[in-house]
């Protein structure tokens, strides 16, 4: 078996390629960052990216995008670039599917995010969508694309919903956030009330629920919920870092909403679960762990 995997330096990516290549695949990589060790890679161009070379060097089984913009902030501020990255790549993709490799299998990583304020908790895939970024809005126009490839050429794909992903390698919000401050300063201020809630998932288990959709999913442009259906206090996330990292000052919240942010998530994952998804990592476990790693890549 032969996947492709689209920003294949980036958190996801990055463990996708290890992951899989674990399993025996033959694992190529794609993104913009130049790579002159592994044969196995395409360097994309990030102004203009084309995915004809690509797809003519060589066949696949499938291909997962983990690429895009990940920043519900940046893309308020630079929405094109965030449409470009999350719209128009997904758009170039499936269509190079379409001209070269109609059989190759399609997953994209979409996002919680187009769920935007839920009517309902758990939120299930059927919910009404309704987004309050562009950030949402854009992952929410990718998998209108991939219905579109589907309806009309036939392209298998889908797309996987994935809530507030973290785990070792992850440089970026919440608990690198966290982390950081709490190393650092005696006086941590965030945002919200904290109890706003998120659903996060560990990057072990979004790679189980790829690899089982690989095997056993809806490609006929089916949605899939990636989460733990547990739902987090903010508040509690960040007591269990200042746990964590023996953090002696005062955390305190601003009250002030971030805009774009929704208050509260929790996936209804019963749709994965039917394909034998079940969560291995809770997150004490999650959070000591990734504080662990963060502590020895500052070492």
């Amino acid at each position: 078996m032969k996947i492709l995997i689209i920003g294949s330096k980036g958190f996801i990516g990055t463990h996708a390629g290890h992951y899989f290549a674990s399993k025996g695949w033959e694992t190529y990589g794609a993104d913009v960052a130049v790579d002159y060790a592994n044969s196995n890679y395409f360097l994309i161009d990030s102004s203009n990216s084309d995915f004809t070379e690509v797809f003519n060097a060589q066949s696949f089984d499938v291909c997962l995008n983990c690429s895009g913009a990940a920043s519900v902030p940046d893309s308020l501020v630079h929405t094109v670039r965030d449409f470009t990255l999350n719209t128009a790549t997904v758009l170039k993709l499936v269509e190079s599917i379409r001209k070269y490799q109609p059989d190759c299998k399609f997953i994209n990583l979409s996002s919680a995010a187009v769920y935007g304020n839920p009517t309902a908790l758990p939120i299930q895939e059927d919910a009404a969508l309704a987004p309050v970024s562009p950030y949402g809005f854009h992952k929410k126009m990718a998998e209108e694309i991939i219905q579109e490839y589907y309806q009309l050429f036939g392209i298998n794909g889908c797309s996987l919903r994935v809530f507030s992903a973290y785990g070792p390698g992850l440089y970026k919000q919440l608990l690198w956030d966290l982390y950081r401050k709490t190393a650092t300063e005696k006086q941590i201020m965030l945002s919200g009330s904290g109890n706003e809630t998120r659903d996060f998932i560990h990057i072990n288990d979004i790679l189980q629920c790829i690899d089982l959709v690989i095997h056993k999913g809806d490609f006929k442009a089916g949605v899939y919920n990636v989460a733990n259906g547990e739902q987090i206090a903010i508040k509690k996330i960040a007591t269990l870092i200042a746990k964590e990292m023996n953090f002696k000052g005062t955390l305190k919240f601003s009250g002030i909403e971030r805009i774009g942010d929704p208050l509260y998530w929790v996936a209804s994952i019963e749709k994965i679960k039917q394909l034998g998804y079940t969560p291995s990592i809770g997150i004490e476990q999650g959070v000591s762990n990734y504080i662990q790693w963060a502590k020895e890549s500052a070492s």
